[in-house]
């Protein structure tokens, strides 16, 4: 029901978009077939690819993703500046605060005015695909009175949300390994999502061959995501270990006999079991790591004495104004956070879904030093 009523919110303010793009092109053949080109391109792609995707061409389904998913979120910008522009035609109605033509003239058959709102929103655009490109170091330093065995300090690299697939290939890919490789990690741990929405174009290219040459001595973990779940879960479980990533599902295991790592499923499968069963038996004199995708009752891992939590899921909305929507929704979207000797952090995640715009948000990995205090 809910994505129902998404794609009906979605096809109306494509509506809207198109049917001011419309009014505000003069009155030209060549133009008028262009945009019912480019709007049925630009909308039909989102849809011909979550229908169809899996059985066409590994290549036609990767540009359908890209164009579809793109467009979904460049036309929040143009749906805000013309929405904006005519409620200040309403309320010039109301208010005569400035002259009737006022608006219409640069917005209503002239090519400069329609060429204006284009370019800026192109630009915008553009500024926010760097945004996504520019990848963020993020350093956490954590202290802890538990021991961590024979060491004195913990370096991690930790990140989530990844989603590979139609839309984050290998080539990209390949720079993220050489990018969490480079900080000599000595545990590398991954919040879920590592798949985007099908294991089909990972089986098909070198994607497992690239994740295992992730290399830190104590291993490479993760949780499940809402994501293998969508590309089914499965199938999802069988690459991850065929990229030699160790996927802790609902279990527990103890690395170099002084850390636990406590991977819970995800909130998707509603029969995932109660973090206080999998952690009623742990030794609570060593240091605990939770790693639980979706980053919903935080007191929870305060209440079974877990010493970090490391969840994704969020990406901070990835654009403005969704951001303002995740902040709302969460206790906190992005970012650290500590409740009494609990400490948290919730990743914008390193790859993202769709369209590969960051505006107002960030692409980031989380370097962790955890020090003996």
């Amino acid at each position: 029901m809910i994505i129902i009523l998404l794609v009906i919110i979605y096809l109306l303010g494509n509506g809207y978009v198109f049917h001011h793009l419309w009014m505000a092109m003069p009155p030209n053949l060549i133009g008028k077939i262009a945009i019912i080109s480019f709007a049925a391109v630009a909308i039909l792609s989102f849809f011909i690819f979550y229908a169809a995707g899996e059985a066409m061409p590994i290549g036609l389904a990767s540009i359908l993703y890209k164009i579809g998913t793109a467009w979904l979120f460049t036309v929040i910008y143009f749906f805000i500046i013309l929405f904006a522009k005519d409620l200040i035609g309403w309320s010039n109605k109301l208010l005569h605060f400035m002259p009737p033509d006022a608006l219409t003239r640069y917005t209503k058959e002239n090519w400069l005015g329609l060429a204006l709102m284009v370019g800026f929103i192109t630009m915008l655009m553009i500024c926010g695909f760097l945004k996504y490109e520019w990848k963020l170091k993020v350093r956490l330093p954590v202290t802890t009175e538990k021991s961590l065995g024979n060491r004195q300090a913990l370096h991690i690299v930790a990140l989530s949300d990844m989603h590979l697939g139609y839309g984050i290939g290998e080539n990209e890919l390949k720079g993220w390994v050489e990018l969490i490789n480079n900080e000599k990690p000595d545990l590398i741990l991954i919040a879920g999502d590592i798949i985007d929405c099908s294991t089909r174009p990972l089986n098909a290219g070198n994607f497992a061959e690239i994740l295992k040459q992730l290399h830190a001595p104590l291993g490479v973990y993760a949780c499940m995501g809402n994501h293998e779940y969508l590309s089914g879960a499965e199938k999802s479980q069988k690459f991850i270990e065929k990229s030699g990533i160790k996927l802790l599902k609902d279990s527990v295991t103890l690395i170099d006999n002084s850390i636990y790592i406590v991977g819970r499923d995800d909130k998707t499968n509603h029969e995932r079991k109660p973090l206080s069963d999998l952690t009623s038996d742990l030794d609570k004199s060593k240091y605990i790591i939770l790693l639980d995708h979706q980053p919903f009752n935080l007191k929870e891992a305060k209440e079974c004495d877990i010493d970090f939590q490391l969840s994704g899921h969020t990406h901070q909305g990835q654009v403005w104004p969704i951001s303002m929507i995740t902040k709302a929704i969460y206790e906190t979207d992005h970012g650290f956070l500590t409740k009494g000797n609990t400490n948290y952090y919730v990743s914008s995640g390193l790859g993202i879904w769709g369209g590969k715009f960051r505006i107002g948000t960030q692409s980031e990995y989380v370097v962790i030093d955890i020090k003996k205090n």
